[in-house]
């Protein structure tokens, strides 16, 4: 399987192949299809998959009654048929997506309109505006170039096994946290093979002797460091993950109200909580993968001479390659002041404060700013575009429009009266059950997929409950950011798996302990990082913790 073009296409696709070998022997394709050709043809096409989702979404029509509340019923029956698309893979996750705007409107729960404007906000343009400086940097190599750079100043000479390490994975969360997980896995997945290649791989799956071993086992860290930096580094701003996207966007439709999530106000959460998975995920790796012997065993096969070797390849930067960084760095700025404290409310003041983070449209820069190349040449042209994860684009739409839909369709409010007897429950001991819940789920479907399905659920249960939502919202959205078990568990995990270096027992093993951290973490960072003032503003300080949880119901709360 080709990581490259799975990931960029669909994050369902991704997972059709098996996981684990299955013995076919004495039993061939002409064999099955002679014995049964009509089930041959069914699995061939999907047709079950396809029939699952109406199938169930006819039975809730038909057998489960919400009180006469028609359009709820209608609502769970048409949140089963496209959840069901969506991990069957019965159609492309585009596809899937899409079905929310003709099924909204064929079943009552919203209008055509309506649901069409949930599928493009401002939410929608800050994703279509990391995607795109996602293919500039991907277009020009600078991603290789910043790689070959921090790889070479961490590996030593000799080589240092554990600083070749954080060199590695650190860069890609750096590179993780401007542009989404998923392509930067794609990007820093054939730099970190690209060094691999130098060591002897066909000699290595033999395992014999102890250098072989060694190498082995550094390689496998290579790899899992890669995967698991890429989602460790996403989590720590908005444009990193769709997850982050996705409680943005809910956030505001449930509580329109309430002060927004801003890039700079989740970073100052986000970061934190990513810097002390990383600093986790360094340490498993370097207890896990390496030994006193590790180094003795590269230094025959990699030094930094040869890294260096490979980045004067590349040249020195071009007039093209110093253009996007400037904008990729002017946007990073116009990003964080944007929206900075009370006493300091930032540049958007000077727009009335009618202006988004996604309204920093920087790449369209990237059309106008010559390359330096050929003449009338630009940075980026639409060709270039063609790779842009559409199909991303439409889950995070298709997860707004069933937020909404939950919010139409009256749902919402006969989940909140059946969580009722969660009331009086201490707010900071169900948060890390919600964390844990949602990480359960992420193994077995995508991250965004599991937050628009959980987070929904959650911020009704934060109103059940009489807690602010957001309490539970943030360790929802960070457990689905957790996959780190499973292949299945996103895009990312798939392009690791596919080069063959790991297994889904290392990604078991080594993923573990960072889960444990994960929710450890969320569980001592959620509760204490307002204090301190480092939080984001609708978490301000502790105080204000306590002012929510003493409150009757989060609604009297909002009235007061």
């Amino acid at each position: 399987m080709d990581p490259r073009r799975g990931c960029w296409e669909s994050s369902s696709e991704d997972v059709t192949r098996p996981l684990l070998p299955v013995n076919d022997e004495g039993i061939g394709p002409a064999t099955r299809a002679r014995s049964c050709p009509g089930l041959a043809a069914l699995l061939a096409n999907k047709y079950l998959a396809v029939a699952s989702g109406p199938v169930a979404c006819a039975l809730i029509c038909a057998l489960v009654d919400l009180g006469g509340h028609r359009d709820a019923r209608n609502m769970l029956g048409v949140l089963a048929w496209v959840f069901l698309w969506w991990i069957t893979d019965a159609v492309p996750l585009a596809v899937a997506s899409m079905a929310p705007l003709f099924l909204f409107p064929a079943f009552g729960i919203a209008s055509a309109d309506d649901v069409a404007k949930a599928y493009m906000d401002d939410v929608i343009s800050l994703v279509l505006g990391s995607f795109i400086l996602a293919l500039a940097i991907e277009h020009y190599s600078i991603h290789r170039r910043l790689a070959l750079n921090i790889t070479a100043l961490f590996c030593g000479d000799p080589v240092k096994p554990h600083l070749l390490l954080l060199g590695i994975c650190g860069t890609t969360m750096f590179i993780s946290m401007w542009i989404h997980n998923t392509p930067c896995t794609v990007m820093m997945m054939p730099v970190a093979t690209g060094i691999l290649q130098r060591l002897p791989r066909d000699e290595l799956e033999g395992g014999r002797g102890s250098d072989a071993r060694q190498v082995q086992r550094f390689s496998k860290a290579v790899v899992l460091g890669v995967v698991y930096a890429s989602a460790v580094g996403g989590m720590a701003t908005l444009t990193g993950t769709g997850v982050n996207i996705i409680l943005v966007g809910m956030w505001s439709t449930y509580f329109p109200e309430q002060d927004p999530i801003t890039f700079s106000s989740w970073m100052s959460f986000g970061f934190p909580m990513s810097l002390v998975l990383f600093l986790a995920l360094w340490a498993t790796l370097c207890f896990m993968y390496c030994s006193k012997d590790t180094g003795r065993a590269l230094s025959a096969y990699l030094d930094r001479s040869h890294l260096r070797r490979e980045l004067s390849l590349l040249g020195p930067m071009a007039f093209a390659e110093k253009m996007v960084l400037a904008v990729f760095g002017g946007l990073i700025v116009l990003w964080m002041t944007r929206s900075l404290t009370d006493d300091i409310p930032g540049w958007s003041v000077l727009f009335d404060g009618k202006v988004g983070d996604g309204t920093i449209m920087m790449a369209t820069l990237l059309f106008i700013i010559p390359s330096g190349k050929n003449d009338g040449e630009k940075l980026m042209d639409w060709n270039k575009c063609r790779k842009l994860q559409w199909n991303i684009v439409l889950l995070l739409g298709a997860g707004f429009a069933i937020a909404d839909g939950f919010k139409a369709s009256g749902l919402t409010d006969i989940l909140s009266e059946g969580l009722g007897f969660l009331r009086g429950a201490p707010a900071l001991a169900i948060a890390p059950v919600a964390c844990v819940f949602s990480g359960v789920i992420t193994e077995f479907t995508s991250d965004d997929a599991t937050a628009t399905l959980v987070l929904p659920l959650l911020a009704e249960l934060g109103r059940s409950i009489g807690v602010h939502p957001l309490l539970l919202m943030v360790p929802g959205a960070i457990g689905a950011q957790l996959s780190y078990l499973l292949p299945t568990g996103s895009p990312g995990n798939v392009v690791g798996f596919s080069t063959g270096y790991i297994t889904i027992k290392d990604m078991v093993v080594t993923g573990t302990p960072l889960k444990i951290v994960g929710v450890a973490a969320l569980t001592i960072l959620l509760p204490t990082l307002g204090s301190y003032k480092i939080g984001y503003r609708n978490l301000r300080t502790l105080s204000l913790y306590v002012l929510y949880l003493e409150c009757d119901s989060w609604e009297e709360e909002q009235a007061s």
